[in-house]
């Protein structure tokens, strides 16, 4: 059994030498080390030796199997190795070539927007403050004097989570909140997500607000002015004409619309505009004094303005944007523009 062993070993070597192709060599190894190859056959007869001899022949055998295997894979990687190099043949690797760069991100349009409107009004000495998205009916609408049965709401009717648990629709309840954890002076604005029913080319379900608040003794309607001019005129440009238009919220009295010169046409008239010559940009007006009372401030005291903008609307003059929708649709090719 031994020799049918040697003999077995040299005919492999002597088959695996003289093979052309990693196909014959993959063949030569079930050939001789398959389940049913060759050098089973012969250890099947392993029962017929004597069991003194079996320990022996065992050993040579699995030498002779490693001593195969290792040949073959040898064998394998050789062929591999040449093939490799038939297929580079006439390649030339040039080393002077640059490396691909790897594209650096982009800070979002809107978040670039938010940041440098925030920026405008920590200049003015104002505070950033937040508060929860998820509010109470009595943050986001009573105590802004919006009672459950006031008209007001049904421009802002929101999502609701629970009974008395909206999805707030614009950050003035962050205002109420820091009120009522502070006295007077109050300077604070409060950027954040917002959320109303609305979906079209200029209105979203989920849009950005920054809101302002200033209380202290002797406010006027003349701070306000001031203050909005200068923010707009920082934000636009130095040349923006404004225009401040009779309105109403519940929240402020007196209350105005903030317009300026249309930056499409340039006050001419147009598609953006209406035609008008204008834009409405933010809306904002002293603060109620039924709004002070919800926090136990002294009306008589204290007086206050408030403004509130919306941070997408002021992007998309900015840029020329006709479609708010384009801010969330994650487009690379658009907002890698900015």
């Amino acid at each position: 059994m031994r020799d049918k062993l040697e003999a077995l070993r040299a005919s492999a070597l002597e088959a695996l030498e003289s093979a052309s192709s990693t196909e014959e060599i993959a063949a030569l190894r079930t050939l001789y080390l398959g389940r049913k190859g060759r050098l089973t056959e012969v250890l099947r007869n392993l029962k017929d030796v004597p069991p003194e001899d079996r320990p022996a022949l065992g050993s040579l055998s699995n030498t002779i199997k490693a001593e195969l295997a290792e040949r073959i894979e040898s064998l394998l990687e050789s062929r591999r190795e040449k093939a490799k190099a038939e297929a580079l043949k006439g390649e030339k690797l040039d080393v002077t070539l640059p490396g691909r760069g790897v594209p650096c991100g982009r800070i979002h349009p809107i978040t670039q927007t938010l940041e440098e409107i925030c920026a405008i009004f920590l200049s003015l000495g104002f505070d950033i403050a937040e508060g929860p998205d998820v509010e109470t009916d009595y943050y986001n609408f009573e105590a802004l004097n919006m009672p459950k049965d006031h008209p007001a709401r049904d421009m802002q009717d929101t999502f609701y989570v629970e009974n008395d648990i909206v999805l707030r629709t614009h950050t003035s309840p962050v205002q109420i909140r820091t009120m009522e954890k502070r006295r007077p002076p109050v300077r604070v604005i409060s950027p954040g997500k917002v959320y109303r029913p609305d979906l079209d080319v200029s209105h979203a379900p989920m849009f950005h607000q920054v809101e302002g608040l200033l209380v202290d003794r002797g406010i006027t309607f003349g701070d306000l002015k001031g203050t909005l001019t200068y923010f707009l005129r920082r934000l636009f440009g130095r040349e923006t004409t404004l225009r401040f238009r009779p309105s109403f919220f519940p929240f402020t009295e007196p209350s105005a619309e903030v317009d300026i010169q249309c930056v499409m046409c340039t006050g001419k008239g147009c598609r953006v505009c209406g035609q008008s010559g204008w834009l409405e940009i933010l809306g904002s007006g002293m603060v109620d004094p039924e709004v002070f009372r919800a926090v136990d401030y002294d009306s008589e005291a204290f007086t206050g303005f408030a403004f509130g903008l919306g941070v997408e609307r002021i992007a998309m003059l900015r840029y020329g944007i006709t479609d708010i929708r384009l801010f969330f649709e994650n487009d690379a090719r658009f907002l890698e523009q900015f």
